[in-house]
């Protein structure tokens, strides 16, 4: 009974941990990374298609991105969709691939996005920190339902809270890496 609420918890802070990689890895810094498309739909014969299942993204080189849709009739509708995508990419097509060069960031654009890096990070903390709130309330109804003793629940408290220190801890980690990634010049 201990055990399945511990795991449920472990199990929400995992997720946000997981789902702030994704988030992180879709924001854009100063090197190519084919994550940076994964969010854009192109609307394919009526239906709304992600980028990646419908062409190869690769990064040939760090400030390239090359697209290479495997239906050629698909391409003039992923170019218009990165246009009007909020990533600021022009993209260029030969009619086979489209290539999308990613500009150098300013200092000033740098510092936007270690702040947005940062409010992500914040939300999924505060995800962690509600997984970690939930736990604790079902102890302690356990608890007053005489389901589980003081000591018991006294003991689970202590492991959620160790769990929610070392997720946020490793939220603190991810979100060292993108900043620095993002204010490498």
């Amino acid at each position: 009974m201990v055990n399945a609420i511990l795991q449920e918890a472990e199990a929400r802070m995992q997720k946000a941990v997981e789902n702030l990689r994704k988030e992180l890895g879709a924001l854009r810094a100063g090197r190519a990374n084919p994550a940076l498309l994964e969010r854009i739909t192109v609307n394919y014969y009526g239906t709304p298609t992600p980028v990646n299942q419908l062409a190869r993204i690769s990064a040939p080189e760090p400030r390239l991105l090359v697209v290479q849709p495997w239906d050629r009739n698909v391409l003039p509708e992923i170019e218009k969709a990165i246009l009007k995508s909020e990533l600021g990419l022009t993209p260029t097509s030969d009619g086979t691939v489209i290539r999308l060069v990613i500009p150098q960031l300013t200092e000033e654009r740098r510092n936007e996005l270690v702040k947005v890096a940062r409010k992500k990070a914040e939300e999924f903390r505060v995800q962690v920190r509600n997984a970690r709130r939930e736990a604790n309330d079902k102890l302690k109804s356990k608890e007053k339902s005489g389901e589980i003793s003081e000591d018991e629940a006294r003991r689970a408290q202590e492991k959620v809270q160790k769990l929610t220190d070392n997720y946020i801890q490793n939220i603190d980690k991810i979100l060292a890496a993108k900043e620095a990634e993002i204010m490498e010049v």
